[in-house]
Formats: C-alpha cells, structure tokens, sequence
C-alpha cells in the first residue's frame, strides 16, 4: 500500500467516530427539541453536516484510491448513515491498517510473499 492510499484511509478512519458522535448527539438534540425548550439542533446540525460531507469526501477518496469492490463501498457507506455505524467503519479500518503493517513487516523481513 502507498503512502497516499494510507493516507486516504486514514482521514477517513479519523473523521468516521467523530461523524457517529455527531450523528447521535444530533438525535438526542432532536428528542430534546420536542420535549423541552432547548433547541441545539440548528448548531448539531449544521456540525453533523460538515463531518458528513467530510466522511463522504473521504470515503470517495479511499474508494478511488484502494480500488474497494462495490460490496466493500457500499458497506462503508452505509455506516456513516447507521447511528453507530462510524464507530464500526472506524474499528474496520483500524483493523486493516494493522492487518497492512503486520503484512508490510512480514514482506520486509522476507517471511511471506504477500
């Protein structure tokens, strides 16, 4: 893996809980809005809609740059719209940046062919 594909999937995973957070935290200001006085929902929304896009950007980015199948896209899609589902997204592409390092070593040290 280079270093710009590393690096596109990097932004994504960074920028995927803080997405799931603002997502949630948009829902609780959404209920809060209806039962009580308080109203954040203009300032969460408008927070959840930047890191969105972001996520967004970033996920076509990784996209372009890891050549995903459309399974793989989708299913990363799909989580920045699930309540928790940044937080999955963000455990996923940790997992495969490890899973990248230990293969990198591993070819580096010349104990696999991969």
């Amino acid at each position: 893996m280079d270093i710009k594909t590393a690096s596109s999937l990097h932004r994504l995973r960074l920028v995927s809980a803080p997405e799931a957070v603002s997502f949630l935290l948009l829902l609780v200001c959404s209920v809060l809005k209806r039962t009580t006085e308080f109203n954040a929902v203009p300032v969460m929304g408008a927070i959840h809609g930047v890191l969105f896009i972001l996520y967004v950007l970033f996920w076509l980015d990784a996209w372009n740059r890891t050549k995903w199948n459309a399974k793989t896209a989708a299913i990363y899609f799909v989580l920045s719209v699930l309540p928790f589902g940044g937080f999955v997204a963000e455990r996923k592409l940790k997992r495969a940046a490890d899973d990248e390092v230990i293969a990198a070593r591993a070819r580096r040290e010349g104990k696999v062919n991969a």
